[in-house]
């Protein structure tokens, strides 16, 4: 990976890209370590050459899909990108998974990767990143203009708690329950450099940041900029990072649809020249707060300062006023982590790990 990303790698506006981070398991559904079998030691499926990589537990593998020039054809790839790692693990003895924490992860039972990359990582950071058992969603839409796309990231800031209170997909930590809806987001804050970073003032600001944390020591490289929402200075895209896992390929779409909806929105309104929202990091904190402890049940501060609003109504006026429809399968149905919460409780743990095996 380059160290840093360049302004000449923003040129396409409106493609999209999809990563997902999974948990490998056994066959009880419990993770286990299986990402030196699938990425080294066997040859992946065509789909996934190049696009199959682990994380810092040999639990966790991440996919991407190609890179997806019509938005209609979404659905098309993440689906066959699922089923091809589904297909690839059941050859070698294992089974995929999908939540912001996996039930069963007790990161002190769990290995790690050897790759140098996160070895450094473990080194540098310590607890926090040796406890990071977590495994999210991650949304990537080009954008054709460098400042613009850092325009559109400092916007995207307010959307992120509402994104992760309707993701919210990972009430259990280490075996037990935490209370909390997205219990992911607060153990993955715990790292440097994570959750709803300040606003930039244009590229050559965020260029400026990257660099100096990269020459600093600080990072190894620009993807240790783990924030929620970030401009990709290799990608060319503006990635929102916010939402848990999800063993549901339509969940997956209904933010799929919401983030390139609201990325198309937001350039427009750069080009016509709007001034960016003045928002204090201090709320959309407590916005993210609200959304990780509550999840769909939340009431968030408003953006205008005039009170608090639900999550499920925010979500409706979204759709009406970008013109979609998924974020509202996700107001209507049940929540991912009420969901986990009633199948343990109804019908026990090994239930609960087969809901989460991967659907495509």
């Amino acid at each position: 990976m380059d160290e840093t990303g360049s302004p000449e790698n923003f040129t396409r506006m409106g493609t999209l890209g999809i990563e997902e981070e999974f948990y490998v398991v056994d066959e009880y559904g419990r993770p286990t370590s299986g990402t030196d079998e699938l990425v080294y030691e066997s040859d992946p499926p065509e789909l996934l050459a190049g696009r199959l990589d682990h994380e810092l537990f040999k639990c966790v593998i991440e996919t991407q899909t190609p890179l997806i020039e019509d938005p209609t054809d979404a659905r098309e790839q993440l689906l066959a990108v699922r089923e091809a790692l589904a297909d690839h693990a059941d050859r070698n003895g294992f089974g995929i998974a999908a939540a912001g924490l996996h039930p069963l992860a007790k990161w002190r039972e769990l290995e790690h990767a050897e790759k140098p990359r996160y070895r450094a990582q473990l080194d540098r950071i310590q607890y926090p990143q040796h406890r990071n058992t977590t495994a999210g969603l991650h949304v990537h839409v080009g954008v054709d203009d460098p400042d613009a796309a850092v325009w559109i990231a400092n916007e995207l800031r307010w959307h992120v708690p509402l994104m992760l209170a309707l993701s919210a997909n990972s009430p259990y930590w280490n075996g037990f329950d935490t209370g909390l809806q997205s219990a992911r987001a607060k153990i993955f804050e715990a790292l440097p450099n994570t959750g709803i970073p300040t606003a930039f003032e244009d590229y050559a600001a965020f260029e400026a940041y990257e660099t100096r944390m990269v020459e600093s020591g600080s990072i190894d490289d620009r993807g240790e900029l783990w924030f929620d929402v970030r401009p990709h200075s290799g990608h060319g895209t503006v990635e929102v990072r916010a939402p848990d896992g999800q063993a549901d390929p339509d969940r997956v779409l209904a933010f799929v649809e919401y983030v390139r909806a609201l990325v198309e929105d937001y350039a427009a309104r750069y080009e016509d020249g709007e001034s960016g929202a003045a928002m204090r990091r201090e709320l959309l904190d407590e916005n993210k707060w609200r959304a990780i402890r509550h999840g769909r049940s939340a009431e968030l501060l408003t953006r205008d300062g005039s009170g608090t609003a639900a999550v499920t109504d925010i979500a409706e006026r979204e759709c009406d006023r970008l013109g979609i429809d998924g974020l509202r399968t996700l107001v209507d149905a049940e929540s991912g982590a009420a969901k986990q919460r009633r199948i343990r409780a109804d019908e026990g743990v090994r239930s609960l790990c087969e809901s989460l095996l991967l659907q495509y």
